[in-house]
C-alpha cells in the first residue's frame, strides 16, 4: 500500500487519543492514521535559521519547519493573504500585489519542495492543500519528483475575469497544472477553472475528463468537503454546559438564540449580518426581548489593517444595536471575539433555534453542516444560509438568502423564528441526507482513490503541447 504524504500550510502534531478539531485536520489525520505517512508543512514559527524537525506519533510522522521573517511577510502575509485571499473571494478592491511578494511566495514553495524531497519514497502519494501551495507540484517536478501529486482548493475559485487581475496569473496557473489531480469544492469552482484554462491559455478538455494545458495532462474534479455527523451529534447531545447562553423572554421562557460562528474576516459578511439583525428588530418589534443573537468571531490576522478595520466596524455596529434596543434585562446582541472549544460550540449549536451562516463568498463553510448535524432531530433549528456559500448547493432546504440584501435576510430570520415544528423537521431531514451522503470520509476516500488512479507522476514524454 502506498504511503500518504500530506502537505499543508500549517501543521500541528496530533498525539494519539487527543481530539482533532476542524474538517481538514480530521480528514487528513484519519487518512494518515489508516495508511501511515507524513504530514509536512510550516510549524507556525518564525525563525532566523529554520531547520526541519520531525516527530512521530503512531503511524504519522510530522515533519515541520519554520519561516524566516522575510518569508513570512512575503509568502504568508503578502502574496497568499494580501493578493490571493481577497481575489479568490471576489474582493479585488482589497487586493494588493507586489512583485517581490510573489517571488517570495514562489521561493517558499521551492524551499518546501526541497525539504520534502529527501523524505519521499518512490511510491508515495502526495496530497497538497490550499492556495498557499499552488506552485508546490511544479517545484517538485523541477526537482525530478515523479510521484502522484494531488491538490485540493478549500476556498472558492473565481471567474476568469477576476483571476486575470493577478498580474502573474499566467505563471501562477501554469504551475497549478503540474498536479495530476485538482479538486474543488463545487461544480461552479471547477467550471470557473476550466473556463480559465480554455479561454486564457487555450487548454483542451478531453472526452475522458482530463484537461491538457501548459504541456501537462491532468484531471479537475469536484469533492465537496463534509463533516462527521455522528460525532457532531454525539458531542452536541452529551454537552452538559449552558446551551441557551443568555436570557429569557418576557414570558419567562428561554430566549431563542440566533447563532453565528466565524473567523473574523471580511469574506464572512459579518457587518451585513449585523445590519440584517438590526433590520429584524426594527421591522418586527414583536421579537424584542424574545430573541438574542450570539456572534462568535475569533480574531485573525490582527496585524493586517483590513482586519483591524472590519473589527472596528463590527464593534461600532454591535454597540449601536445594543445601545438602541437593549433593556435592563435583555441584550439583543452578544458579540464575542474569543475562541471556544469544539464541544462547547456543538452544544451551543444544538441549543440555538437558528444558525445564521451568511458569507459573502465561501468555498464550502463547514459551520453550516456542523450546525445542522448538531440539532435535536425531534426539535431541530433552522439554518439560514448564504447562496454564496458552497454548502448552499447541498443544503438547499435551508432558508437561502442573499447576504447583500439586509431586508431579505431580516425576513428570513422572521420566517425562521415563526417556522412550525413539522416544517423544521422536514427541512432538517433533507439536509441530513445530504450531509450523511457527502460526509468527511467520502470526501477523503473519493479524492485519494482518484489520485491513486491518476497517471503515475510526470514523465518527460507526458508533455503535450497546447
Amino acid at each position: 500500500m502506498s504511503r500518504l504524504v500530506v502537505v499543508s500550510n500549517r501543521v500541528a502534531p496530533i498525539k494519539d487519543g487527543k481530539a482533532v478539531a476542524g474538517g481538514l485536520a480530521v480528514g487528513v489525520y484519519e487518512a494518515l492514521r489508516d495508511s501511515g505517512g507524513i504530514w509536512f508543512g510550516w510549524n507556525g514559527e518564525i525563525s532566523a535559521s529554520p531547520e526541519l524537525a520531525s516527530e512521530t506519533h503512531g503511524r504519522i510522522t510530522y515533519a515541520t519547519l519554520g519561516l524566516t521573517r522575510r518569508d513570512y511577510d512575503h509568502y504568508y502575509r503578502g502574496f497568499s493573504n494580501a493578493t490571493l485571499w481577497p481575489i479568490f473571494h471576489y474582493r479585488i478592491d482589497l487586493a494588493r500585489y507586489r512583485r517581490d511578494e510573489y517571488e517570495g511566495y514562489r521561493s517558499v514553495n521551492r524551499k518546501l519542495a526541497e525539504q520534502l524531497k529527501p523524505l519521499l519514497r518512490k511510491d508515495d502519494v502526495i496530497w497538497v492543500h490550499d492556495y498557499h501551495l499552488i506552485p508546490f507540484a511544479d517545484e517538485c517536478r523541477r526537482l525530478g519528483i515523479r510521484n502522484r501529486i494531488g491538490f485540493f482548493l478549500h476556498i472558492p475559485f473565481p471567474a476568469p475575469e477576476i483571476l486575470t487581475a493577478i498580474p502573474p496569473h499566467n505563471d501562477l496557473f501554469r504551475t497549478l497544472c503540474a498536479y495530476d489531480l485538482i479538486g474543488f469544492q463545487t461544480e461552479v469552482d471547477r467550471q470557473a477553472f476550466s473556463d480559465y484554462i480554455t479561454r486564457e491559455v487555450r487548454g483542451v478538455p478531453g472526452p475522458d475528463g482530463y484537461l491538457t494545458a501548459y504541456g501537462h495532462r491532468f484531471r479537475a474534479e469536484v469533492y465537496p468537503i463534509g463533516v462527521v455527523p455522528d460525532e457532531i451529534q454525539a458531542t452536541a447531545a452529551s454537552y452538559k454546559g449552558r446551551r441557551n447562553l443568555i436570557g429569557r423572554t418576557a414570558a419567562g421562557e428561554p430566549c431563542p438564540t440566533i447563532i453565528s460562528v466565524d473567523r473574523l474576516d471580511y469574506s464572512k459578511g459579518l457587518l451585513e449580518r449585523f445590519c440584517a439583525y438590526e433590520e429584524l428588530l426594527q421591522r418586527y418589534p414583536e421579537h424584542h426581548r424574545n430573541v438574542q443573537f450570539v456572534q462568535i468571531a475569533p480574531t485573525s490576522r490582527s496585524d493586517v489593517k483590513t482586519y483591524q478595520h472590519i473589527r472596528q466596524q463590527l464593534e461600532t455596529q454591535a454597540g449601536h444595536i445594543n445601545g438602541r434596543y437593549a433593556e435592563l434585562d435583555w441584550m439583543p446582541l452578544h458579540y464575542l471575539n474569543r475562541s471556544h472549544e469544539r464541544r462547547v460550540l456543538m452544544g451551543l449549536f444544538r441549543g440555538a433555534g437558528i444558525g445564521l451562516v451568511t458569507p459573502l463568498r465561501d468555498g464550502m463553510n463547514l459551520v453550516a453542516k456542523e450546525y445542522v448535524a448538531a440539532q435535536d432531530p425531534e426539535n431541530p433549528g433552522v439554518l439560514v444560509l448564504s447562496r454564496f456559500a458552497g454548502a448552499a448547493r447541498e443544503l438547499n432546504t435551508a432558508l437561502i438568502v442573499n447576504p447583500y440584501d439586509t431586508v431579505g435576510m431580516a425576513e428570513a430570520l422572521d420566517r425562521a423564528l415563526r417556522m412550525p415544528l413539522a416544517e423544521r423537521k422536514d427541512r432538517y431531514a433533507s439536509m441530513m441526507l445530504s450531509i450523511r451522503h457527502n460526509d468527511l470520509g467520502r470526501w477523503r476516500d473519493r479524492f485519494l482513490a482518484d489520485l491513486h488512479a491518476a497517471g503515475a507522476g510526470r514523465q518527460p514524454t507526458d508533455k503535450i503541447a497546447v
